[in-house]
């Protein structure tokens, strides 16, 4: 479709890996709001759900006009990497 993706992204990953705190959907609000277009995450990051509540947020307060200009990039983790199991793995990180 002719877009291209950012070349910086923001990395989603927290440390410890998967601890998150009310504090992460205002991070990653602040990414946005100075110009981060493309977010790096992964189901073991336990970061997606505050992703998509700034992201939420982000267009509701005009930050963004629609998730349209936002490039989410993501990983199959490899305890997934089997048939049965990369479907429902890719519609849960959805």
């Amino acid at each position: 479709n002719g877009l291209k993706i950012p070349t910086l992204g923001f990395g989603t990953a927290s440390y410890p890996l998967g601890e998150i705190n009310s504090d992460t959907k205002q991070v990653f609000l602040q990414a946005i709001k100075v110009g981060y277009r493309h977010f790096d995450t992964a189901s073991i990051y336990k970061t997606e759900q505050p992703l998509g509540e700034a992201i939420v947020e982000a267009i509701s307060v005009g930050l963004i006009k629609s998730r349209d200009e936002l490039f989410i990039t993501s990983k199959l983790w490899c305890a997934d990497a089997h048939g049965d199991l990369v479907l429902p793995a890719l519609r849960t990180s959805l």
